[in-house]
C-alpha cells in the first residue's frame, strides 16, 4: 500500500474529522446552555462531512448518545424528542435547509441508538424511538429506496445521496420487516380513532404499497406485513371494478357498462372499506357522482347506511344529492366518510342544520379564508368543495376533529363539541368565518369580534388541520385569548368564567380546581376528590348521566408520570365497561387519545367499550390526571359519601405524578 492508496487518503480524512468532531464536542459540553447554539455550528459542519463519508455514519452512531448529552440539539424543536411530530420530521428532509437535514439525520440516529438498547435516554423509552421511527421511515419510503423526485434531489443536492445511505443505516439497524410490522400495527391504531385529517396516513399506507410491490420485499418472513393488504385494497382497489387499480378514467368507463347487479356489488365493496378501515378510495366519489340521478337507491348501500342513516336519506335525498355533487370529487374523498356519518347521526333531523348546509353549499368564500385553505385559482375542485367535505366530515365524527402541531387545544375541543351538541351553531360560526372573516361571541352580554383582534394579531396558517379547523381555529383562539384577557384581574382562574361563556349554556357554572393558580400548589385536593366522585360517579351522583359534553382540564404527564402541561379535553360519558369496571369515557383533542400517562395510567382507544375517537381510563385513574372541571351543583351527589380509601388511591396517584414537589396547603390531606 502506497501513500497514493485512495482508501488510505479517505481513512486519514475521515480520522481528521472524528478528531475535529471530538473537539466539537468537548467544547460543545462545556459550554454554557446559553452559548451551545453557537458552539454547535462547527459540530454540525464536521457531522455534515461525516455523514458523506464512508465510515462516518457509523462513527456518528457511535457518539450519538455525548453529542445529545453534550446539547447538539439544545434550543430547538429536537431538544425534546417525545414531542416530535412524524410527519414536521419527515419534512425537514423535503424543505428544510442543509443544516436541518443534518439535524434530522442525527435525531434519527439517536432513535436508532434508543430503540436498540445503545443508547438510554431519560425521556425517551425504546419503544417510543421505536414508534417515531417506524412513523418517519415509511413517510421516506422513496429516499431509502432511491426513488427520489426531481424536487428532492434539487433540494437535497449533494446531501441526496449521504442522506439515502443514512435511511439504509437506520434500516441495518432496526430491521425494515420489524418497522413494518410496528408501522401497521400505528396505521390500524390511528384509524380506529377516526380521524379527519387522513393525509399522513395514507402517504403511509402508500409507502406501504411501494415497498411490497418492490421484488426484494420477498425479504420479509413469514406474516409479516399483515394487515398491510386490507389497507392498500381500501385505497387503491376496494371493488372488484377496480381491483387493478386502472385510474380514475378507466374506472368511470367502466360503470358505463355494468348493469344494476354489478353496481350493487361496487357499492357493497366501497361501504365495507370504507367502514373497516374510516378511509375512503378516490374511485369511492367517482362511483357516486355515477349513480347520483340514475340508481340512486344504490347511494345508502355506497354509503353503508343502517335503516337510521336510510330514513334520513328518504326525507332528505335531494339536499343529500347535492351535496354529493357539491362536496364529493376524487380530491376530496372522505366528503363520502363524513355524508355516511352525518346521516347515521340524524343531524339532519335538527330543523336548522339542513337550511345551513343548503347555505354552505352557496356560500362566497373571502379571500382570507381561501388563503388559510391553501388553494390556488386553478385547483380543482376548489376550496369551496374543500370547506364542504370538512364540514361533512365535522359533522359526521366530531370526535375525528385533531389540533393538528399547534396550542389550541381550546378551540379544537370547542368544535368538537359544537358539532355534539351545537351543529347549527357550528355552521352559524363557519358561515361567519368563511364568509365575513370575523366571528361574534357574546362575552357576558356584551359582543366579541374576532376580526379586529386577527387584525391586531394575525396569527400563522394552519397546515396541518381540518379545512374547518383551518378557517375557523383562528377566530376561536382570538376570541378565547380576549375573554381571558378580560378576565385577567379576578381572583382564580379564569376557566370558570370564560368556558360557559365560549363553549355555550350547557356548561355547567359549579367549578373546581385542585391548583392554586398563583403558587400552583395543590389545595383542597381531597375536597377536589370527593366533588368530581359526587358530580360524575354513577354510584354518588343518583345514577345521573352526563347530558351534555363537559369541558375539564387535565394535568398532562409522559410516560414517566412528569408533568408536562395543562390540556383541554371534553368529558362525554361514564360507565361500566365490558368488564364492569367503572371507566370515563372523553374527547382529546392531541391527534391521538392513546396515550401512556405515567405508573400505569395508559389511555384506551379500543376493546374498553370506546365509540371511534374517544379514549377512556378507569374513573380513579382519571380523576388523578384531572385538575379542573365544571359540575351542576343542583344535579351533584354528596361528597361525604365517598369512601376514605378511594380518595386516598387517587390521592397518591396525583401526589406520585404531577402532584409531585407540589406541597398540599391546609386541608389537601
Amino acid at each position: 500500500m502506497t501513500d497514493t492508496d485512495p482508501a488510505a487518503g479517505e481513512r486519514e480524512r475521515l480520522e481528521r474529522l472524528l478528531e475535529r468532531l471530538d473537539e466539537g464536542i468537548a467544547q460543545l459540553e462545556s459550554a454554557q446552555r446559553f452559548a451551545k447554539h453557537t458552539r454547535s455550528a462547527r459540530v454540525l459542519d464536521a457531522i455534515r462531512r461525516l455523514l458523506a463519508m464512508p465510515g462516518g455514519e457509523e462513527a456518528l452512531f457511535e457518539r450519538i448518545a455525548r453529542l445529545d448529552r453534550a446539547g447538539v440539539f439544545a434550543g430547538g424543536d429536537y431538544e425534546h424528542p417525545v414531542r416530535l411530530q412524524p410527519t414536521l420530521c419527515a419534512n425537514t428532509l423535503h424543505q428544510g435547509s442543509p443544516a436541518d437535514v443534518v439535524l434530522e439525520c442525527l435525531n434519527e440516529l439517536r432513535l436508532t441508538a434508543v430503540a436498540v438498547g445503545r443508547y438510554a435516554h431519560p425521556n425517551l423509552s425504546a419503544e417510543q424511538a421505536r414508534h417515531l421511527l417506524s412513523q418517519i421511515l415509511a413517510l421516506n419510503l422513496r429516499l431509502l429506496f432511491g426513488q427520489l423526485t426531481e424536487a428532492e434531489r434539487v433540494h437535497l443536492g449533494n446531501l441526496a445521496e449521504p442522506v439515502q445511505r443514512h435511511f439504509r443505516f437506520v434500516v441495518e439497524h432496526v430491521g425494515f420487516g420489524d418497522v413494518l410490522e410496528e408501522l401497521i400495527r400505528e396505521i390500524w391504531r390511528i384509524l380506529a380513532q377516526r380521524p379527519i385529517m387522513v393525509t399522513p396516513v395514507k402517504e403511509m399506507i402508500t409507502g406501504v404499497a411501494a415497498f411490497l410491490a418492490r421484488e426484494d420485499a420477498t425479504e420479509l418472513g413469514p406474516g409479516q406485513g399483515r394487515g398491510a393488504e386490507r389497507l392498500i385494497s381500501a385505497l387503491f382497489a376496494p371493488t372488484n371494478g377496480c381491483r387493478e387499480d386502472p385510474g380514475l378514467a378507466a374506472y368511470a368507463e367502466r360503470l358505463e357498462g355494468m348493469d344494476y347487479q354489478a353496481l350493487r356489488q361496487e357499492a357493497l365493496g366501497f361501504a365495507r372499506a370504507m367502514h373497516d378501515t374510516g378511509l375512503v378510495s378516490p374511485y369511492h366519489p367517482v362511483f357516486l357522482r355515477h349513480v347520483v340521478g340514475q340508481n340512486e337507491d344504490l347511494i345508502p348501500t355506497a354509503l353503508g347506511l343502517s335503516a337510521t342513516g336510510t330514513d334520513g336519506f328518504a326525507c332528505y335525498g335531494e339536499l343529500v344529492r347535492e351535496l354529493i355533487r357539491r362536496a364529493v370529487w376524487p380530491e376530496t374523498p372522505q366528503a363520502v366518510f363524513g355524508l355516511a356519518g352525518l346521516l347515521e347521526r340524524g343531524v339532519l333531523y335538527d330543523p336548522p342544520v339542513a337550511p345551513a348546509l343548503w347555505r354552505q353549499m352557496q356560500l362566497p368564500l373571502c379571500e382570507p379564508a381561501r388563503i388559510r385553505l391553501g388553494w390556488l385559482p386553478e385547483d380543482h375542485p376548489g376550496p369551496e368543495a374543500t370547506l364542504l367535505e370538512g364540514v361533512l366530515c365535522m359533522l359526521g365524527h366530531p370526535l375525528g376533529v385533531g389540533q393538528g402541531n399547534n396550542p389550541t387545544c381550546q378551540s379544537a375541543r370547542a368544535l368538537s363539541m359544537w358539532s355534539s351538541n351545537d351543529p347549527d351553531y357550528l355552521l352559524q360560526l363557519v358561515a361567519w368565518a368563511a364568509r365575513h372573516d370575523d366571528i361574534v361571541i357574546a362575552f357576558e352580554g356584551k359582543p366579541l369580534h374576532s376580526g379586529p383582534l386577527l387584525a391586531a394579531d394575525l396569527p400563522p396558517l394552519l397546515s396541518d388541520v381540518d379545512a374547518v379547523s383551518a378557517v375557523t381555529v383562528p377566530h376561536l383562539d382570538a376570541l378565547y385569548e380576549e375573554m381571558g384577557r378580560r378576565c385577567a384581574h379576578r381572583e382564580g382562574d379564569f376557566h370558570r368564567w370564560v368556558n360557559p361563556q365560549f363553549h355555550g349554556w350547557w356548561v355547567s357554572h359549579g367549578f373546581a380546581i385542585a391548583v392554586d393558580v398563583p403558587t400552583g400548589k395543590l389545595v383542597d385536593l381531597d375536597d377536589f376528590i370527593r366533588q368530581f366522585h359526587a358530580a360524575y360517579h354513577p354510584l354518588y351522583n343518583g345514577n345521573m348521566p352526563v347530558i351534555h359534553p363537559q369541558p375539564v382540564g387535565l394535568a398532562m404527564t409522559d410516560s414517566a408520570a412528569r408533568f408536562i402541561g395543562w390540556h383541554a379535553i371534553s368529558l362525554h360519558r361514564v360507565g361500566l365497561d365490558p368488564e364492569g369496571g367503572m371507566r370515563v369515557y372523553f374527547f382529546n383533542p392531541n391527534n391521538d387519545s392513546g396515550q401512556d400517562w405515567g405508573n400505569g395510567v395508559e389511555v384506551a382507544i379500543e376493546g374498553h367499550g370506546e365509540r371511534f375517537g374517544e379514549g377512556s381510563l378507569p374513573f380513579e385513574q382519571f380523576v388523578s390526571r384531572l385538575y379542573i372541571f365544571h359540575y351542576d351543583p343542583r344535579e351533584s351527589g354528596d361528597p361525604a359519601a365517598v369512601p376514605e380509601d378511594a380518595v386516598a388511591r387517587v390521592r397518591d396517584m396525583v401526589v406520585r405524578s404531577w402532584g409531585r414537589g407540589r406541597a398540599p396547603s391546609s386541608g389537601s390531606e
